[in-house]
């Protein structure tokens, strides 16, 4: 692992306005203590990167994140940006989500060039210098861990994504197959929503907001959400991905590297040949609470060192 400097060399301070890191932060000890940890692990290890602003979109529906939480966020220079957001659109999976992550991109606007979103359950190890996108790509992403409600390739195309394309208008020649990132299954393509780096004047992230808040609601999708409910769960990732491939033309895209958003809970799932021996060797991971379970520091792949970094930043 890579540490962060608080002395920025002239090539830094030109990173640093190439590029901001965002996030969504829930008033939920879940949301906040994974806030923190990815903050904490940013200005930590990030590198060249780790003094790189950090905005965290707070959508306001009545209750407060706490204190011990904010003071230190700003104690990191962390951004705090509230924002207001129907209660009953927070009820549909990752809804808020949707909304957050178009806010970032609308004030992102002529402010950075590139924008990195990020779901709050990342940690970034190592300097992820991949961000930093070439002038010929408009997006970097990363597949899906696994092909859950994914389209296999070389298969028919199944109702649902048949919905899907149409509502976002994919050409078919824009189809092209995509491995998963533990589970190797080839599939269409089907981008993982929260790892995601965006250039904000393309809109991609206010068209995939207007998109999902016109047909989630839709009676043909209410029928899947009633069949199985990964669609319901699902359904936002599924939209971003058919507007990716209605916007782009493949060649736009950039996949980066397999050690970035490395799920760690999917570690003893993980078949390729791409799975690390520790986590040390990752520049972003993602998780879903580790710190949950008691006996996460003898479970976790990585040495004495990364398990006592994270004890010691997990909130207490």
């Amino acid at each position: 692992m890579t540490s962060g400097s608080a002395t920025l060399s002239s090539a830094e301070t030109m990173k640093n306005r190439q590029l901001t890191f965002t996030t969504v932060m829930y008033a939920t000890e879940w949301s906040e203590k994974n806030t923190l940890l990815l903050v904490e692990s940013i200005r930590n290890f990030a590198g060249s990167l780790s003094q790189t602003p950090i905005w965290c979109f707070m959508p306001q529906y009545g209750k407060h994140i706490s204190k011990q939480i904010e003071n230190r966020l700003r104690e990191l220079n962390v951004e705090l940006i509230p924002f207001d957001v129907d209660l009953e659109i927070l009820r549909f999976f990752f809804a808020g989500d949707i909304v957050a992550a178009a806010r970032a991109e609308s004030t992102a606007t002529d402010k950075t060039e590139l924008l990195v979103w990020l779901g709050s359950n990342t940690i970034v190890l190592n300097d992820p210098g991949a961000f930093l996108l070439c002038a010929n790509k408009k997006l970097g992403y990363r597949p899906v861990h696994h092909i859950n409600i994914g389209s296999v390739y070389d298969s028919e195309l199944d109702p649902f994504w048949k919905i899907i394309y149409r509502y976002c208008q994919v050409p078919e020649d824009r189809l092209f197959p995509m491995d998963t990132h533990i589970d190797a299954k080839t599939i269409r393509p089907y981008f993982n929503a929260g790892f995601l780096v965006v250039r904000p004047e393309e809109k991609l992230l206010k068209n995939w907001h207007d998109l999902f808040f016109d047909v989630y609601q839709q009676p043909q999708l209410q029928d899947f959400y009633k069949q199985d409910e990964r669609y319901v769960i699902f359904l936002h990732q599924a939209i971003l991905s058919g507007i990716i491939l209605a916007k782009y033309k493949r060649e736009e895209l950039e996949e980066l590297p397999h050690t970035y958003n490395y799920p760690i809970h999917l570690f003893s799932e993980d078949v390729t040949a791409h799975r690390p021996s520790r986590l040390e060797e990752l520049v972003v991971v993602r998780h879903e609470g580790f710190y949950q379970d008691p006996a996460w520091m003898e479970k976790m792949p990585a040495g004495n060192s990364l398990k006592k970094w994270l004890a010691e930043k997990l909130p207490k």
